[in-house]
């Protein structure tokens, strides 16, 4: 999965937006996972990547419904 820049982002349908969000949600649960079971990641700023992506995301969210 992509990591989304703030122009990224605010160029996405909602649509688009909800589901790319559900992706990394899930691709963040794996990671945690990975880690909890004692395992280490391949990349570990992966992590703070997917996070701060879903945030960007999230954000552009709620700026729409505020508009």
């Amino acid at each position: 999965m992509a990591i989304f820049r703030a122009r990224d982002v605010s160029q996405l349908s909602d649509v688009e937006l909800v589901e790319q969000v559900d992706k990394l949600r899930m691709e963040l649960i794996q990671y945690h996972g990975k880690v909890s079971a004692g395992g280490s990641t391949e990349n570990a700023g992966r992590i703070r990547e997917i996070r701060r992506t879903i945030a960007r995301m999230k954000t552009e969210q709620n700026r729409r419904i505020q508009a």
